[in-house]
């Protein structure tokens, strides 16, 4: 019998399941599998990273990005300590990613031994699987069936792996599971009864809308379609946004602080709110209306608030499902909806109008040549010169805002970000990750003075693998979000200002062209200086100085200028500060369709 490490052994299993690299920063109880990651080195890519948190992000960032597990490590002790965050970002977002992590010999274990620690009870709260390896010949096993429940329970599987075990000699006779597992089918269609009831309670409502979360991917056309038929405005999840195109009059975009303004007005003011395929929102409907939840899990039913009915079932079936149970009781362009007492023509087109009342304000903003300059002005050149399949990588706070509002995200173009979990960084190490994977798209990363500070170390890593991405820094000498948050609260300022840093410079130092922007009339020319730099297959970095002014804080604009609910005391002041004279109170635009509401 042939003889293989217990290293090796293991990447043979990582390659029989199409593990294409590997994201880590090497250490003394990492060393024996080094040496299997360097003989693996030509199926097998290593992403040396400057900090096993960055590594550990851009790894979750390739599984959202590409559905398929991707893999972690790091050293035992405080190694493994700086995997938490990626950790618990991929439990929160439900992503399949696999974690090695070192840990001394198995002879030293228990006995306070050098960066010994126990890091099994470290990771139980996120890990799907959280197994220390007990033998040599156990290796390759475990690792296999770590990868299952990975994708199986969806979320982070930790191994770890005692330093000799991966030095021992075993029999090469291990044949993993990669090529007899087969992803879960996901396709069920909802009870007949249950479409129809829906349809019924439809009937009943004077402001319905459908909210659609990530489980809609693929169902454009269904959402399409439904929205034109029953006259239904459609907001949906900040994760949602690139379903659809994004020009679409019936989609509101988000709800909650990473929102629109339509995405807000539309979900305080719906007596019935139909959602399909998510468990992402944030409270922003009103209590007293109707809900009812589809959704593939079970546990998720009702979650949020208190469901009329629950429906089991994936969301693309189940909207043609009702698609064409409405289609057989109304008529093939429902018409015959309007027969049954009910019009919703008259909501549909305040929402209409309350869409396109909000895109004006935001065009004229983003004409504006004020200096500094804004994120809206920011935000039109970059939907300008990006790729029509251009990815972002975006980190967290008012970049997440911004993005939700302004980017382009029809078509090809993708982000991926920390949705829930929320981690600042997140968006460099994204685009490590989206550049590996995608290496003929184009890449960008979005980020906020503060995120990006706590990993620019890993510039370098887009330097030595020639990773050519647009990182984008938004500089306002702030932690904006939470600034916000403050002046919610009504309280002073505490620990949100930052020192201002020269990211350009910053850049060259890690071998990374560097610009900066101060002013208006420089963004556009420097953009496309920046971006000829990456058509050469290099990194660059543009620092762009922008205005601390908040965005409108659209969760807070009141329904009407006074009155239920009062969210503002002056109205007048309101408006006048964030320069919104332009926008109404959504009650109003309501009023003048005739459309009865709170």
């Amino acid at each position: 019998m042939n003889k293989i490490s217990g290293s090796d052994a293991m990447m043979k299993v990582l390659h029989e399941w199409g593990i294409k690299r590997i994201y880590g920063l090497p250490g003394g109880s990492f060393d024996s599998t080094m040496n299997a990651i360097y003989n693996w080195r030509d199926k097998i890519q290593y992403i040396g990273v400057r900090h096993e948190e960055v590594g550990g992000l851009a790894a979750v960032a390739e599984a959202k990005l590409t559905g398929k597990i991707s893999v972690m490590f790091g050293s035992a002790g405080p190694g493994a300590a700086h995997l938490l965050n990626p950790i618990y970002d991929a439990a929160t977002d439900n992503i399949p990613v696999l974690v090695l992590v070192g840990q001394v010999p198995s002879s030293r274990m228990n006995t306070d031994y050098f960066q010994e620690m126990p890091e099994n009870p470290m990771f139980a709260d996120a890990a799907v699987y959280n197994r220390t390896v007990m033998t040599a010949e156990q290796l390759p096993q475990v690792v296999d069936t770590a990868i299952r429940k990975a994708y199986e329970k969806k979320g982070p599987a930790v191994v770890v792996i005692p330093k000799d075990f991966g030095w021992t000699e075993i029999d090469d006779n291990y044949v993993s599971s990669a090529q007899k597992y087969g992803t879960p089918q996901w396709q069920l269609p909802a009870k007949e009864e249950d479409v129809e009831q829906v349809l019924n309670l439809l009937e009943k409502a004077k402001r319905p809308i459908v909210y659609f979360g990530q489980g809609a991917k693929g169902a454009a056309d269904e959402l399409r379609e439904l929205a034109k038929l029953l006259k239904l405005p459609m907001p949906a999840t900040y994760l949602a946004k690139g379903i659809l195109e994004g020009d679409e009059e019936f989609y509101m975009l988000s709800t909650g602080r990473v929102a629109t303004k339509p995405g807000v007005d539309v979900a305080r003011a719906a007596d019935f709110v139909l959602f399909v395929g998510t468990n992402f929102e944030f409270p922003m409907f009103s209590p007293e209306a109707t809900f009812v939840d589809v959704n593939l899990r079970p546990s998720v039913i009702g979650a949020r608030h208190q469901t009329k009915l629950g429906i089991i079932a994936d969301a693309p079936t189940f909207l043609r499902q009702l698609i064409a149970a409405a289609k057989k009781r109304y008529g093939e362009d429902g018409a015959g909806y309007n027969n049954k007492g009910v019009n919703h023509d008259a909501w549909y087109a305040a929402a209409v109008e309350d869409k396109e009342q909000w895109n004006a304000w935001l065009d004229k903003r983003a004409a504006s040549t004020a200096n500094p300059v804004g994120f809206e002005r920011i935000y039109k050149a970059i939907n300008a010169i990006a790729a029509k399949d251009a990815i972002f990588g975006v980190d967290v706070g008012n970049v997440n805002i911004a993005v939700a509002r302004l980017l382009d995200l029809g078509g090809g173009r993708r982000q991926v970000t920390s949705p829930l979990y929320a981690t600042m960084g997140f968006g460099m190490p994204a685009s490590i990750a989206a550049a590996l994977e995608y290496p003929d798209r184009e890449v960008w990363s979005l980020s906020g003075d503060g995120g990006l500070a706590m990993v620019v170390q890993d510039l370098i890593t887009q330097a030595e693998h020639k990773l050519p991405v647009m990182n984008l820094v938004f500089t306002n000498q702030s932690l904006g979000y939470i600034e916000a948050e403050q002046d919610d609260t009504h309280q002073p300022h505490s620990g949100v200002k930052l020192q201002d840093v020269d990211f350009a410079k910053v850049a060259e130092g890690f071998q990374v062209t560097g610009f900066t922007v101060r002013t208006e009339s420089e963004l556009e020319p420097t953009l496309q200086k920046a971006q000829q730099v990456t058509r050469e297959g290099k990194p660059v970095l543009v620092d762009i100085k922008i205005s601390n002014e908040r965005l409108l804080p659209v969760e807070q604009f009141p329904h009407r200028r006074s009155g239920h609910p009062a969210v503002i005391g002056d109205f007048d002041e309101f408006i006048k500060h964030f320069q919104a004279e332009a926008l109404e109170p959504f009650g109003e635009i309501l009023d003048r369709h005739g459309v009865e509401n709170f």
